[in-house]
This record gives C-alpha cells, structure tokens and sequence, in this order.
C-alpha cells in the first residue's frame, strides 16, 4: 500500500472519528439536526394551523417547536463543552467562561448580518447569543438546582414578558432595533427557562438509554400538560385575548405563555432524551446524515437564509416577499440539498465553514495560555 494511499485512509478516518468519536453526543447531533430542518419547514411552508382531528394539519408541530428545540439543545451544547456531569472549576471554568463569551459575540455578530439579507424570517441567533451570555453565571450548578431555576423561570417570566411587551417603546424606530438586537421574537426573559433546563439535562448522564428514556418520559408529561392547559382554556381565551390571564395560559407557537413553556420545554426534552435512544441502536447509521446536519448547525442555518436571499423572486402587487419565495416550493430543494451537503463535507472535509471559522477565532481570542493565571 502506498503512503499515499495510506495517507488517504488516514484523512478519511478521521473525519468519520470526528462524527462519531466519544467526544460527540450523536443523540445531540440528531436532535439538532431534526430542530434545523424543522425551521426549514417554519420558514419555507405554509401551514395550517394544527388540528388533533386533521392529520394534514400535524406538521405544524414545526412551528415554534423547532426553534425551542434549538434553544434547549443551545444550553445541552453549553453543558457538554464546560464538563458535562462534572462542571469545570478554577481556571478551566474562567477559559471555558471567556470562549462561550466570544462565541456568544460572534453568533450575535453573524445574526445581525442575517438580518441584514433583509430575508422575511426572523432570525434567532441574536436571541441565541444572549441566551448563551445569560446562562454564564451557571455553569458551577448541579443539575437539581438548574430543573428548580428553570422550572422557576418557566412559571415567572411569561408574566414578566406580559408586561414587557405592553411597554410602548417597541413602536418606536429606536425600539425596533433594539427588539432586532435582542432577537425580540424569541424573548430572552422567557426563553432562559429552555436554555437552563438544557444545560442541567447535560449535567446528567443523559447519553445513557435508562436516563434517555426518562428524559422522553418527563419531557412528554410535561407537553401534555401544557398543552392540554392551553387546550382546555383556548375558549375562554378568545373573548379575552388581551387578558395577562389569556397570555399565560397560551400555548400557542411563540405565544411566550406559561403552557407554550412548560409544553413546547417538554416537547423538546422528550425529543432530545428520544433522540438519544435512537441513536443508541443501529438506527444511528440511517439518521447519519441528518446527525451531520446537527453537527453544524450554524452553517446549515445559516446557508439557507443566504441561498433564500439570492433566490428570492420579486414579489407580485399585493404579494408578500414570503409568499412569493412559498411559492417557488423550496422546502424539499433546501432540505435535500442541506442533508447531502453536510453529510459530504463532514465525511470529506469535517467541521462546518462557520463552526470551523468560529473556533479559531475564538481560540485566537482566548488562548490555551490563559488557563494558567
């Protein structure tokens, strides 16, 4: 054999170790996957609303879910990188602080220039970024105290978001950038709870089948009673649609109501902990490719919004931008063609552009030598 050859071989291994290798959470991977094309369906299909009785109706599971997903698995993410069941301390602690730091810059930095491509959706990375800021303080916290904060957080803050949201700065020029800023559509103050609940699920030895399969069965206790809170009030709620009652007892997608947390949470949980069963059997090499989708996310995300930009037709009178991209039927072009593009450039080259980009800049920002004071 050829040193050539043998070079090859080498090259190739590595990139498959890097998707598969202990150091990553292939349930993780999957999960995140699914939330990303999830948005891909938010954003590129028109659904209807969703119906128990009508089955064509059910992909509306996507809308809001998707995006919660994503914020959970953002606090997993954060867990996993800062010591998973064992937090860091002392020096490691501060390094790991300081990247998350300047990675949380970066993802705002990379949002704002999304939104600059003036695409009609309304992009999460700037929420993203304050989310991962937020949750810095916590990283030294077992996984009960964190459940208890973020079951906390779930209760509280919808009726802190109620009265934030009534305040009459966002009518104004000056509140609108700060809303773009802050990721207003996805608000912090409520979305913390998923982020905090995914950083103490990845306190725990999640990636094990028992406690997988108690995560999807948690998880999925609490979307039933979220959702069956929203659904037993969404009478009343219509005549009292203003009401501080009717916001928190909403479930709807992006309602911020106390019953979309606790049951869009739950919906998330329950994927994640079945995600991680999935993986754990021989099904882990048919979902492959939607694992290298998870695996960079950030460029995946990333890409869509900025192929939308330069493919987005000139809407008709009357039309919306929205519409007129609708209509061209994308959701399947983007998909397919996410799906095999990761997978490729995981299998061949290995890390996203973006997540690869993101890393070096983060470790020229904050070097290695800084863990020693």
């Amino acid at each position: 054999m050829s040193e050539r050859t043998e070079t090859r071989r080498s090259y190739v291994a590595s990139r498959w170790e890097r998707l598969n290798g202990h150091r990553r959470v292939p349930g993780v991977d999957l999960a995140r996957g699914l939330a990303v094309i999830g948005m891909f369906a938010a954003h590129l299909v028109s659904i209807p609303p969703f119906e128990w009785t009508d089955a064509s109706t059910w992909h509306d599971v996507v809308n809001g879910r998707s995006s919660i997903l994503f914020a959970t698995l953002a606090g997993v993410s954060v867990g996993l990188v800062t010591g998973r069941t064992t937090p860091f301390a002392g020096p490691e602690l501060s390094l790991a602080r300081s990247r998350l730091a300047v990675r949380a810059v970066l993802v705002w930095l990379l949002g704002i220039a999304l939104i600059s491509l003036e695409v009609p959706v309304l992009v999460i990375l700037p929420a993203y970024a304050v989310l991962f800021l937020l949750v810095l303080p916590l990283l030294r916290l077992p996984a009960a105290w964190l459940f208890a904060l973020a079951a906390a957080l779930a209760a509280t803050m919808p009726f802190v978001q109620f009265v934030v949201a009534g305040w009459s700065l966002w009518a104004t020029p000056q509140g609108w950038l700060i809303d773009a800023a802050i990721g207003g559509h996805y608000p912090f103050l409520v979305w913390s709870a998923f982020v905090v609940a995914g950083l103490g699920v990845a306190r725990l030895p999640f990636s094990r089948p028992r406690t997988a399969a108690a995560l999807l069965g948690v998880g999925s206790a609490l979307a039933l009673v979220g959702y069956a809170i929203g659904a037993a009030t969404a009478g009343a709620r219509a005549g009292e649609r203003e009401s501080l009652w009717a916001f928190v007892t909403n479930s709807d997608a992006h309602s911020s109501g106390v019953a979309e947390v606790v049951g869009s949470g739950g919906f998330a949980i329950a994927i994640l902990g079945l995600c991680v069963l999935v993986t754990s059997t021989p099904l882990t090499w048919v979902v492959l490719p939607l694992r290298a989708v998870g695996a960079m996310a950030l460029t995946a995300y990333s890409a869509q919004l900025i192929a939308w930009a330069l493919l987005q037709p000139a809407p008709a009178p009357g039309e919306s931008k929205l519409s007129a991209f609708r209509a061209l039927e994308p959701f399947w072009p983007f998909t397919l063609w996410t799906i095999v593009l990761c997978t490729a450039w995981a299998l061949l080259v290995g890390r996203g552009p973006v997540e690869w980009a993101f890393d070096r800049i983060v470790r020229f920002a904050v070097p290695d030598s800084l863990e020693t004071p």
